[in-house]
């Protein structure tokens, strides 16, 4: 049921915070080249699900650095969400924009396209992001 569905989100949400001690020790170059590492991981079989929390974590650090923004809890909640094809309502303020980085980054690991050579576009109203 939805209890379960929830308590799954939760377990994922606490393995993905588990990751960012390693994570936020990386460099600015290691970081960026997760992307190629993930997009590999993906040629050779590893899912999206499988690649996730890994991917979610790297984004996390990303905006960190690079924003000042550190996706919450709730956030990372939401993303997982929206990975998976369904409705996350969310309030005025609560980081819409910054919760959309996380699925968007991950499922653009399933384009063909050669990623250096791709633009992708978050259309916000948001004038701080």
């Amino acid at each position: 049921g939805e209890g379960k569905t929830v308590k799954n989100i939760q377990n994922l949400v606490d393995y993905i915070n588990s990751l960012e001690v390693n994570i936020n020790k990386l460099s600015d170059e290691q970081l960026v080249s997760k992307s190629n590492e993930f997009k590999s991981r993906f040629k050779r079989g590893e899912s999206l699900d499988d690649l996730l929390p890994e991917t979610f974590a790297v984004v996390r650090e990303i905006a960190k650095r690079t924003i000042n923004m550190r996706h919450f809890d709730v956030q990372i909640f939401g993303g997982i969400i929206l990975h998976q094809g369904k409705i996350a309502e969310m309030a005025t303020g609560e980081g819409k924009t910054l919760v959309a980085t996380l699925p968007v980054c991950l499922n653009s690991l399933d384009l063909e396209t050669n990623c250096s050579s791709l633009s992708l576009l978050i259309l916000t109203s948001n004038e701080l992001i």
